[in-house]
């Protein structure tokens, strides 16, 4: 899943981007609302913290155009205003959450995973297909009872498949979804990954199926 984190202060939002790439989200940051509008026009993004406090364009502005555009994306505002009429207003203008600074890496941790669960439509926590279990929250597989070792892309790759069980998901839709855009990642990467999830998949009653030049698909095994 792909973050954007628009946020002028260094410092937060390097926290933010090691917080969250270290449970496996791939994440953007701008400083700026002139480029935060700007990525929210040309890249998919499953989620946004946003900080009000943006110079060039307010933070409030940028929530602002992304609704005209009827974007869906879910909006977590991250701001040092305390003022509960700017918090209203953030929320009127179609912000999903609100967070003040300081605040707890856990409790970000566990809103953003709440609001990318709404953002695909209220995903149940847990997710069964044959004898595969997915934990939407933990972000962790199990085979019949056994935890599978995936590393965070190879979670990752499941996760996006999984969102789509039974239809077909590009390598670009996979790439868009898994690495931030400053990394120079090709389609032989996803293929890696792939053909690990798939391997790691044995004896679950599902598999990765490969469609040549539409993708992957991930499917219950033919009986």
């Amino acid at each position: 899943m792909r973050i954007l984190i628009a946020e002028d202060d260094s410092s937060i939002a390097e926290a933010l981007r090691f917080a969250l790439t270290q449970v496996g989200y791939a994440v953007d940051a701008v400083t700026d609302g002139a480029a935060a509008d700007e990525a929210l026009k040309n890249q998919g993004f499953g989620l946004v913290i946003l900080d009000l406090g943006l110079p060039r364009i307010d933070g409030l502005e940028v929530l602002r155009r992304l609704r005209r555009r009827n974007a869906g994306i879910p909006v977590l505002i991250l701001s040092a205003r305390e003022k509960p009429e700017e918090k209203v207003m953030g929320l009127d203008l179609g912000a999903d959450d609100y967070i003040a600074k300081p605040f707890s890496v856990n409790e970000l941790q566990a809103r953003v995973r709440a609001l990318l669960r709404r953002g695909q439509g209220g995903a149940a926590p847990v997710v069964t297909y044959a004898d595969l279990t997915f934990d939407t929250i933990g972000r962790t597989a199990s085979l019949k009872g056994r935890t599978l070792p995936l590393s965070s892309h190879e979670t990752g790759v499941l996760e996006v498949l999984l969102n789509r069980f039974g239809r077909a998901v590009s390598k670009e839709q996979l790439l868009e979804q898994l690495y931030s855009y400053d990394k120079d990642v090709g389609h032989n990467t996803i293929e890696v990954y792939v053909h690990r999830v798939r391997k790691k998949l044995a004896g679950a009653g599902v598999t990765v199926r490969t469609l040549y030049g539409r993708g992957y698909m991930i499917d219950y095994v033919d009986q």
